[in-house]
């Protein structure tokens, strides 16, 4: 007798995306790989099987750009949200900031200019007359924030955007930009976009304690840097070999892309002795790490093929045992670095005298 298939966990264990009312599951589908123009990716009816199997699942978060695949990738997401009818039913956020015509430098950035341009081109391909969630891309180091903000806050109050995001910023500048709409009483920040693995941690520095701070929720890309942390590549002269994005965009400039590095090397073959103890593919130990790190809201994840996405969600049922994640915590660590060798207990015991300080009262408790 053939044994039943197990049931994939539910993504229906909706969080807040942030201070704000915005309900959304613990994995976002990304779409960066909807679309074949840039040589990899997945074709029409693949979309739709991906859609149709993250919906299933409790899935309710999709996340495009309009940079994706040329604007395809929003094409294709538009034409399946309105064929069948899914448009309510889900969290639609985009992006905006590149830029869309070489040689027009207010085609792309920041400015408000090139924001409302950037978002009428988003809605006409989505299909739709609003964003749920509007990110800022990247910061582009020359648009104030005051001009960013107050531009987005008009979207929201014209009823084209629900929620704002940022993706891409350093971390004074995500502060600077919630302080000031706290202050001026435009639409706060309620998420953060941001690389996040076992292999790119820098954000654990600044992003995410201003987001436990600021009322933000991080939204983990690139959970699987971009391919490697599924195991795929293997080493070699060049530095890696292996089909997928990374080969495909090797020497294109983007650092997101350059994962080839002996401490990665490290850290993926931890990874796969993790991966082999607790019975699961290496995929699906790196997503579950990610999911479940301090500020996290929901993190993205992308695929090709119907069965990439299928192993994707099997991450959610995976609780890591604590000597495993203890590995995984131990190689992947990254430096302190100055200022915060500072913030170890050893030097924060030189300021409270050794004395242990609560940062709440005995009893308190969080509302």
């Amino acid at each position: 007798m053939t044994e039943p298939k197990p049931r994939l966990p539910s993504l229906s264990e909706y969080a807040l995306l942030g201070r704000s009312g915005l309900r959304v599951s613990p994995l976002c589908l990304g779409t960066m790989t909807f679309g074949t123009e840039w040589g990899w990716g997945a074709d029409p009816a693949s979309c739709r099987a991906m859609l149709h199997r993250y919906l299933e699942a409790g899935g309710n978060f999709i996340d495009t750009a309009d940079l994706y695949t040329g604007g395809r990738s929003e094409e294709i997401l538009g034409q399946l949200l309105e064929e069948d009818r899914l448009r309510d039913r889900v969290v639609l956020a985009t992006k905006f900031t590149f830029n869309a015509r070489p040689g027009d430098p207010n085609a792309g950035g920041n400015g408000r200019k090139n924001i409302e341009r950037a978002l009428a081109g988003s809605l006409r391909r989505l299909r739709t007359d609003y964003v749920d969630l509007y990110w800022l891309h990247a910061w582009d180091g020359l648009t104030p924030v005051e001009e960013v903000m107050s531009a987005l806050d008009a979207l929201v109050r014209r009823g084209r955007v629900r929620y704002l995001g940022l993706s891409d910023t350093p971390a004074w500048y995500l502060s600077r930009a919630q302080t000031l709409a706290e202050l001026r009483g435009w639409e706060r920040v309620c998420a953060l976009q941001l690389e996040y693995s076992l292999v790119e941690r820098s954000i654990e520095r600044e992003h995410v304690p201003a987001a436990l701070e600021l009322g933000m929720g991080v939204c983990p890309w690139s959970p699987l840097a971009s391919g490697f942390l599924t195991g795929k590549y293997r080493r070699a002269a060049q530095g890696g070999e292996g089909e997928g994005r990374l080969k495909a965009l090797r020497g294109s400039g983007n650092p997101a892309f350059d994962k080839f590095t002996e401490r990665n090397w490290r850290i993926l073959e931890v990874l796969r002795e993790v991966a082999q103890a607790v019975g699961r593919s290496p995929a699906q130990v790196a997503i579950a790490w990610a999911a479940r790190r301090p500020a996290v809201a929901s993190t993205l994840v992308g695929a090709t093929r119907l069965e990439q996405l299928e192993d994707n969600l099997e991450a959610l049922s995976l609780e890591l045992p604590p000597a495993e994640a203890a590995r995984l915590e131990e190689v992947s660590r990254p430096e302190a670095g100055f200022p915060y060798v500072f913030f170890s207990p050893a030097m924060t015991g030189m300021i409270s005298g050794g004395v242990t300080v609560r940062r709440e009262p005995p009893g308190y408790r969080a509302s």
